[in-house]
């Protein structure tokens, strides 16, 4: 619990390791494959979701309503973008149109964030 808890106390979609380092102290006997695979459950029954692999490493919000995700391709960071890009109707629309089901869509964004953006250590990676 002692991890769920963690996850939900963040907006800055941890990794397993961040998570490992911020509660080994106060659980000593915690190992960082339990921390794994308590991740892993709380992906299976919904209470928290992986966002990908980000430069190397899976990240995890307890945020599980609709919303967008920005990540920065420079430091890595993964930012909340509160928006619905897609209505039931549009989902229903494209899974018409392809012959398939859609259920949901994760829409992400990457570039570069303000503070890279400040530090001008951003590239021009246009698609």
């Amino acid at each position: 619990m002692a991890i769920l808890k963690l996850i939900q106390s963040t907006e800055s979609h941890p990794t397993a390791d961040w998570i490992y380092a911020k509660l080994k102290p106060k659980y000593p006997d915690l190992s960082l494959g339990t921390v794994y695979r308590n991740l892993k459950k709380f992906c299976e029954c919904g209470k928290i979701k992986s966002i990908g692999v980000i430069n190397g490493q899976e990240h995890f919000d307890a945020n599980i309503y609709k919303h967008a995700h920005f990540i920065c391709e420079e430091c890595g960071i993964v930012e909340d973008i509160d928006s619905s890009f897609f209505s039931k109707e549009d989902l229903s629309d494209v899974s018409d149109k392809y012959g398939i089901d859609i259920r949901t869509a994760d829409i992400v964004f990457n570039g570069s964030c303000k503070k890279c953006l400040a530090k001008g250590t951003h590239s021009d990676k246009t698609a």
